[in-house]
């Protein structure tokens, strides 16, 4: 295919960052449909790469090895599966209750966006030591604990909407704000920070992160969308929206990714070396940071990402 028929944002060279991609962009449902992502998605994402990177990017012989580092990322790696797969459950929903055909092509898409993106994170366990005949084991032994106590959370608040109520806006907006919208920085960070020891989860989180600008964005314009017509509907978008950041502020998110970034850090303490003069955002080296500072930038991109996305839906007073 040729370069300039591949929208820029759905290209591996030319989309821009997870977090700038979706406080920059306005995508649609009506822009994003089936013929958009048969068009962009498998030759300028994926670009024939099947497990989300190419056969001879492979991670630094460090990350196979028992340790901090290893720790750190299969337990990224097997968490990050399971919340795929319980938005690939929870997209279905949104799929059977879509209300145009627009909207039912594009979750059609996010479906197998987020069903892929489950089968490339479990499968890059295999490459950092896990025995294929033990990988279902695995990622229950590595993430059950945060699974019960952040997703299954999640999982039961998105259902009483689209399971139980039929509520395809409500379920858009979990999905946009709730889930996909908190969590993704993260990922952005993840792909900064595994570049250079594991460069091929670094390309499994950026081929993810492309996938999910136009999640985010496209979500967003779908609620927007619906209160521009139905205005009437906004203070109950709004209570579902505030019960949503009431369960979120119960849950142990930050105890989660300081356990994580506290084995991070101990592997910085003994590879280092490796990281030379690699820097995670411009003008500071990866080797010199500390746990507090990246998941306060992670954090603050959170909080950025959202205030943006919030205000072009109109619902900017949730905050």
């Amino acid at each position: 295919m040729a370069f300039a028929s591949i929208p820029a944002e759905a290209d591996w060279e030319r989309a821009p960052s997870l977090v700038d991609g979706a406080i920059e962009l306005d995508l649609t449902a009506a822009s994003c449909d089936l013929r958009y992502w048969l068009a962009a998605v498998p030759q300028g994402t994926l670009r024939g790469n099947v497990l989300g990177h190419a056969d001879d990017v492979r991670p630094h012989p460090v990350m196979s090895e028992p340790g901090p580092l290893n720790s750190a990322l299969t337990q990224e790696l097997a968490f990050r599966s399971i919340a795929e797969e319980k938005a690939t459950r929870a997209i279905a929903y949104l799929v059977a209750l879509a209300p145009d055909n627009e909207s039912l092509e594009f979750y059609s898409t996010q479906l197998l966006d987020e069903a892929r993106h489950a089968m490339v994170f479990r499968s890059h366990l295999l490459q950092l030591g896990v025995e294929r005949g033990e990988l279902w084991q695995s990622v229950d032994r590595l993430a059950a604990a945060d699974r019960d106590a952040v997703l299954v959370p999640l999982e039961e608040f998105g259902l009483r909407s689209l399971r139980d109520r039929g509520d395809f806006i409500g379920g858009v907006l979990i999905l946009t704000v709730l889930v996909e919208g908190v969590l993704a920085p993260a990922a952005e960070l993840s792909e900064r920070k595994w570049r250079v020891f594991d460069p091929a989860a670094a390309d499994i989180e950026r081929g993810a992160g492309i996938d999910e600008i136009r999640h985010l964005t496209v979500g967003s314009s779908i609620v927007r969308e619906h209160l521009l017509r139905n205005p009437e509907d906004r203070p109950r978008v709004l209570e579902l929206l505030r019960e949503g950041y009431r369960l979120w502020d119960r849950l142990p998110v930050e105890d989660m990714v300081l356990n994580r970034e506290k084995l991070f850090q101990q592997g910085i303490e003994q590879h280092g070396e490796l990281l030379g003069d690699y820097e995670v955002w411009p003008g500071r080296r990866l080797v010199d940071t500390t746990i507090e500072e990246r998941m306060s930038t992670g954090q603050e991109w959170a909080q950025r990402m959202q205030r943006s996305r919030l205000a072009h839906m109109g619902l900017e007073e949730a905050i």
